[in-house]
């Protein structure tokens, strides 16, 4: 638990009005910044193509539209060189609104990863759904990133809860 202690001031837990906000994290070059923002309005156009720069299978845009508005939270990460802006990171949580979430759609351009962006846009996502006041976040994670999020303190089966899934035939 010394991860979320670290990560969380006792400010941090007190319960906030979610508002779109952006907030500037570093630079990825000289000239650039890197900037977070929970706005919605995103051009799903490049939210695709973020996608697919990942291997992603492509999804239906009105089905992407509408996870985003009934997002609990919606996180994108942008590189900003003067008036330009890339999307270069994205997650979004779903929950409900007191207890439990779920982070769902975590993805970072391949141009920015192992920059540590994936893990600032975690702990960005992490500290927006704390601020919350929700304290049971989960994931699903690929075989291949789940070291990265045991990494950021996420644990497998913590309690031997064992998750069941049912899928239309």
């Amino acid at each position: 638990m010394g991860f979320w202690k670290s990560l969380f001031s006792p400010s941090d837990t007190a319960v906030a009005p979610q508002r779109p906000t952006a907030q500037t994290v570093g630079r990825v070059e000289p000239e650039s910044r890197v900037v977070f923002s929970t706005e919605r309005d995103l051009d799903l156009y490049e939210l695709e193509e973020l996608c697919d720069a990942v291997g992603w299978s492509r999804r239906p845009l009105r089905k992407v539209r509408k996870a985003i508005q009934h997002s609990f939270l919606v996180v994108s990460m942008w590189e900003q060189r003067g008036a330009k802006r890339r999307m270069i990171g994205f997650a979004r949580a779903t929950s409900d609104h007191a207890f439990n979430a779920t982070i769902w759609d975590v993805v970072v351009h391949p141009d920015y990863q192992s920059r540590g962006l994936g893990k600032a846009l975690m702990r960005y996502t992490l500290k927006k759904l704390r601020s919350e006041d929700i304290s049971n976040i989960t994931l699903f994670a690929d075989p291949h990133v789940v070291d990265f999020y045991r990494r950021l303190g996420f644990i497998l089966d913590p309690e031997g809860i064992k998750g069941m899934f049912w899928y239309p035939d």
